[in-house]
């Protein structure tokens, strides 16, 4: 497991549970703590991992035996850990993404990267409606992971299933990503209603018609329109939309009480996805020539200087059409 954390350190606990498992964090203080004590209070508390999980920053000894590489770090940081990890991996190992962003500059999907940096090793992806503290502690959840070929896909679920944490299956590894990477995107628009007072009504509105942008930008790019009503479409965003334990909707909630963005970030200790990820997504659509009002206007407030009330004034002032078959929002 590459990444250490708060996921990273929840999915390699639930691994270690079944195979040897050893977590390369970047800093060595996580590591040595998750090492020796069998806790990352950094990023999940006094929550005690799986006994047996090693953990180190020294990215050979992570990787040079390993059957199996799970990426956890930051969409911005994947390519050059995996980059470090490259010359140590075993030859075809298969290569399993945890990461919901795209990659800015490139606008590459994280398993577009691993074909570039290990060719010819298969790569796919784990997502779903998963906040990593209550899959830790046990409550009942469900993931699904996305291989290239279902063999592959069926063979790797039972690395992460337990009795509580349901793995799924499938081959559209190319829906699950985008999936992934737009629910950010829109959990900082609901987030940006929650934090203006919009109330439900509106929350369920944005909810809804996110996910129609998503089902149209992941179709475009050859996603599977099943899997935006599953678990990494639609269960992944109402999780991310709606849970106070979601970073992105966090960001979006702040931005709403009139926070900018740089004093939001300012006052984080992890990622949030869907602010790198919403410039990417709008370019991409434009080359495809799909309208995403939404995304749009999240774009607006994250970097372009533009507020929460000025992004729903401009949402509603656009005349709505046919529900499936129209376009926009």
């Amino acid at each position: 497991m590459l990444g250490g954390g708060s996921w990273g350190t929840a999915v390699a606990s639930i691994v270690a549970a079944s195979a040897p498992t050893t977590l390369w964090a970047r800093s060595p203080e996580v590591a040595r703590e998750i090492d020796e004590q069998g806790r990352n209070s950094r990023y999940l508390g006094d929550v005690a991992l799986t006994e047996g999980l090693r953990a180190t920053s020294d990215m050979e000894r992570a990787v040079h035996d390993a059957d199996v590489l799970i990426m956890g770090v930051p969409s911005h940081g994947f390519r050059e850990a995996l980059t470090q990890a490259a010359p140590f991996a075993r030859p075809w190992i298969p290569v399993v993404s945890l990461v919901k962003g795209l990659e800015q500059g490139t606008d590459d999907r994280m398993t577009e990267i691993v074909a570039e940096v290990l060719p010819g090793h298969p790569a796919g992806v784990l997502s779903g409606p998963n906040i990593a503290a209550e899959v830790i502690a046990g409550y009942a959840a469900a993931a699904t992971i996305a291989m290239p070929d279902q063999s592959s896909a069926t063979q790797l679920a039972e690395l992460f299933r337990t009795p509580r944490f349901r793995i799924y299956s499938t081959t559209d590894v190319v829906g699950v990503e985008v999936a992934g990477a737009l629910k950010n995107v829109f959990a900082i628009a609901v987030g940006m209603g929650d934090g203006t007072g919009a109330g439900f009504n509106t929350r369920a509105m944005v909810i809804t018609r996110s996910l129609r942008e998503m089902s149209r930008f992941g179709c475009a790019l050859g996603g599977d329109p099943r899997t935006f009503a599953g678990l990494a479409g639609t269960g992944d965003l109402i999780v991310t939309c709606t849970s106070p334990a979601s970073r992105n909707r966090r960001v979006g909630e702040q931005l709403g009480k009139g926070k900018r963005i740089d004093e939001v970030l300012a006052g984080m200790n992890q990622v949030a996805e869907g602010v790198k990820t919403v410039s990417v997504v709008l370019k991409r659509a434009s080359e495809l020539g799909i309208d995403m009002p939404i995304a749009a206007e999240v774009d607006g407030v994250v970097n372009k200087g533009g507020t929460a009330e000025e992004a729903y004034r401009g949402l509603l002032k656009a005349t709505p059409g046919h529900e499936h078959h129209g376009e926009g929002w």
